[in-house]
């Protein structure tokens, strides 16, 4: 599913120059769970449906890494998922809406529900909807791209999935003649993407790992 997904990424001017941010993962699972806190979930999610356009950067990326502690998200291994892919695959553009839409309501923030979506509106000339998915893919990717600037570990751009770094990697222009290397760590797997010397660093989130 996913080379379908670079297909789509190309049609998408994503980024502008913006600050880069330490992500606080304790600090992200503590505030969306807080009714009392501005980065509450309730809250951001009102927004994040309503107006997208609203969201600072640091809002978006309490929503994109939240995810690792919600207990709703929708899997690519999902039977759910597979029949969207398998809808998507097959052109269907009606039934993937159909289906999009419901794993939506379920898991707003899934990138990779949010492409079928965006892929599955463009094909029916439904603009609004498109502009407003487009709008919410946009403040959740940049959030991820300003999680470091990847030149070490220390700095690496951090995913929650193997999906969510495929997406990143086209969006930074990564193509096939970089090498991957692969190095383990305590709360997630480094894969650093190496050309001509120059060295890569993502740092992948394992979705069940827990902060001590």
């Amino acid at each position: 599913m996913k080379h379908y997904f670079f297909l789509l990424l190309v049609f998408f001017s994503v980024f502008g120059f913006s600050q880069k941010s330490k992500i606080d993962l304790k600090n992200i699972e503590k505030s969306l769970k807080n009714s009392d806190s501005p980065y509450n979930y309730e809250k951001l999610i009102f927004k994040y449906k309503g107006y997208p356009k609203s969201l600072d950067s640091i809002e978006a990326q309490y929503l994109y890494y939240g995810r690792n502690f919600r207990d709703d998200k929708v899997s690519t291994t999902d039977d759910a998922f597979k029949s969207l892919a398998d809808a998507f695959k097959e052109n269907n553009f009606e039934e993937c809406i159909k289906q999009g839409k419901v794993l939506y309501d379920k898991d707003p923030t899934n990138l990779d529900v949010l492409l079928v979506l965006l892929r599955a509106y463009d094909s029916q000339k439904d603009g609004s909807n498109f502009m407003h998915h487009l709008s919410q893919f946009r403040s959740l990717t940049e959030g991820m791209k300003n999680s470091g600037d990847g030149t070490s570990e220390k700095t690496a751009y951090l995913v929650n999935s193997v999906g969510d770094e495929y997406i990143l990697l086209n969006i930074l222009n990564i193509g096939k003649d970089y090498v991957r290397g692969s190095k383990p760590t305590k709360d997630g797997m480094f894969d650093i993407w190496e050309k001509d010397g120059r060295k890569l660093y993502i740092k992948i989130l394992y979705l069940d790992f827990k902060i001590n």
